[in-house]
């Protein structure tokens, strides 16, 4: 088999049984866990179940962590599923959402860590975000710690793969979306009233934890946003920022 999806999380394969987007090969799990899969989900009566013993679970793991060339982590719950690669939208499909109004978009500029990029993508879904913008398929890895980590929000916000951040951008800008980045540098306070009620949308653009946006997407966006710290604690967490970032940009509030 090739091109698949290892879904790990009991939350996170319970989403992916439930999206009709994705063709479900095999479940894997002890008895225990499958009951368990069953309370949160309708489980097709055409998916291949595979009932084992805890650690022959994991030796099965470990055959697929193999072939899909990712070091192996002990997976919890001894669950996973095998399931069609999640589909990653291109170009046309955001032309398409650029139809509609008050558009709620997050770009990820050089975000790699798999946690951080989990945890942005469950609280994107959390807040209602039209779609997530990432550089390419490989910038963070849908690997089995990415999904876990999600918790099903892979399932749910589509993922836009492009291979110029800064086309993206520029493609958004055009369009009347107010691109904020999330920076540091950042001087001065946006009004969150003009941002909320920006007809076209809002899309935050978050850089990397250690060396943050790009200059070559920085230079391009004409509003920046900084957190002003009341502690001793002067900076956040990438997926942290992002969150707070969300709620002051994106809630009804």
């Amino acid at each position: 088999m090739s091109d698949f999806d290892l879904v790990i999380g009991i939350h996170s394969i319970a989403a992916a049984i439930k999206n009709d987007q994705r063709t479900l090969y095999k479940l894997v799990g002890t008895a225990d866990s499958i009951k368990e899969l069953k309370k949160q989900v309708r489980i097709p009566d055409d998916l291949k179940i595979t009932t084992l013993n805890s650690h022959k679970v994991q030796e099965e793991a470990k055959s697929y962590f193999k072939e899909l060339g990712i070091e192996y982590h002990r997976v919890p719950s001894s669950l996973f599923l095998i399931a069609s690669e999640l589909e990653i939208h291109s170009i046309p499909y955001l032309n398409d959402l650029l139809k509609k109004d008050h558009l709620k978009i997050i770009c990820l500029d050089q975000v790699t860590d798999v946690h951080n990029a989990g945890a942005i993508l469950r609280t994107a879904s959390f807040y209602g975000v039209d779609a997530v913008v990432v550089p390419d398929r490989k910038s963070f890895g849908l690997t089995p710690s990415f999904f876990r980590i999600a918790s099903g929000a892979a399932e749910y916000v589509p993922l836009i793969g492009v291979s110029k951040l800064t086309k993206t951008i520029t493609k958004l800008q055009d369009a009347g979306v107010l691109c904020l980045a999330l920076s540091e540098h950042a001087k001065g306070d946006l009004d969150l009233a003009q941002i909320k009620s920006n007809k076209n949308g809002v899309a935050i653009v978050l850089g990397r934890e250690d060396v943050g946006i790009s200059n070559a997407v920085l230079r391009l966006i004409k509003n920046n946003i900084s957190l002003d710290s009341m502690g001793d604690i002067k900076s956040l967490n990438v997926s942290i920022a992002a969150a707070v970032t969300m709620e002051k940009c994106f809630s009804k509030n």
